[in-house]
């Protein structure tokens, strides 16, 4: 049983839960939603006592339809932590508008305020669920993304779990007008960089254009900042691989999410796509807009 690796599904009502799941039983993975906590002793049981009849990838869907399950959640991360399995929490939200406009159009209350209004369900369900946010592995949030999008980020997250020891490294650059991203570990600020939005030539273009990338990266300020990063994530990353952490997203961030944020982002993606033992994406979220 320690090859096996268990999701535990959890999160938002109307962020995606199910959706999630689904996604994981498309990739192989054994899923069962809602499993009482009371039950949860004799599943374990079961794995224990099964040598290969199970797959390696298992998932459970736990919510606030289990009642009390943040008072009773402390206990059963223990149980984990101490088991065989290696075990990732996939917490699951989007924004309260979000949530608030799907609520609207499939026309159902909150469960946590069925006579109430959905705005005071969520933020209930926001403050019982924040201890289980905080302990999670990966948040994601479907806030911007369609339901293939979700499939698609579900698969990369199974994938590449099933090397637990590579850790996967998303460079992500977006624009603060547009939010930060929650799925965020580390934030770089780079809007003290020249902005080429003011330069009638760059503006059209994007930080992938080589023009666009000179202009920011070769300006004194560029030359300094990348001077004194790149030594800085040299340092950094291998100390989150040896934590054992298997996904960090670095976001990158400036104004707009077009010029600044996309060019030192493409710039951090190109210097650790070859380093060994590490896989890096690179997501430019808002260069679109």
């Amino acid at each position: 049983m320690s090859n096996r690796t268990l999701f535990i599904v959890t999160g938002m009502s109307g962020a995606g839960k199910s959706q999630v799941i689904r996604a994981l039983e498309d990739t192989g993975v054994y899923c069962v939603d809602n499993l009482p906590i009371d039950l949860f002793p004799i599943f374990m049981e079961l794995l224990e006592g099964a040598k290969g009849e199970l797959r390696p990838f298992l998932a459970l869907g736990l919510d606030l339809r289990e009642e009390k399950l943040d008072e009773r959640f402390p206990a059963l991360y223990e149980t984990l932590r101490k088991s065989p399995l290696s075990v990732r929490i996939l917490f699951v939200e989007a924004s309260d508008e979000t949530l608030v406009r799907r609520f609207s159009e499939t026309r159902r209350p909150h469960p946590l305020a069925p006579k109430g209004s959905v705005q005071e369900g969520i933020a209930l369900e926001r403050k019982r669920l924040a201890q289980i946010r905080e302990k999670s592995d990966r948040i994601i949030d479907t806030t911007a993304l369609t339901v293939h999008q979700l499939k698609a980020l579900v698969e990369q997250e199974a994938n590449q779990f099933s090397s637990p020891r590579e850790l996967t490294l998303s460079v992500l650059s977006f624009g603060f007008a547009y939010g930060l991203p929650s799925e965020a570990s580390l934030v770089l600020d780079v809007r003290f960089l020249p902005n080429p939005h003011f330069v009638p030539d760059l503006r059209p273009l994007d930080g992938e254009d080589p023009q666009v990338a000179a202009f920011v990266l070769e300006s004194p300020e560029g030359i300094e900042f990348m001077k004194r990063l790149e030594p800085f994530l040299e340092y950094l990353v291998p100390q989150y691989q040896r934590e054992g952490k298997s996904y960090l997203t670095l976001a990158v961030g400036c104004t707009g999410g077009r010029h600044r944020s996309v060019a030192v982002a493409r710039r951090i993606y190109d210097i650790f796509r070859i380093v060994p033992g590490l896989s890096v994406k690179l997501v430019h979220r808002d260069r679109a807009r």
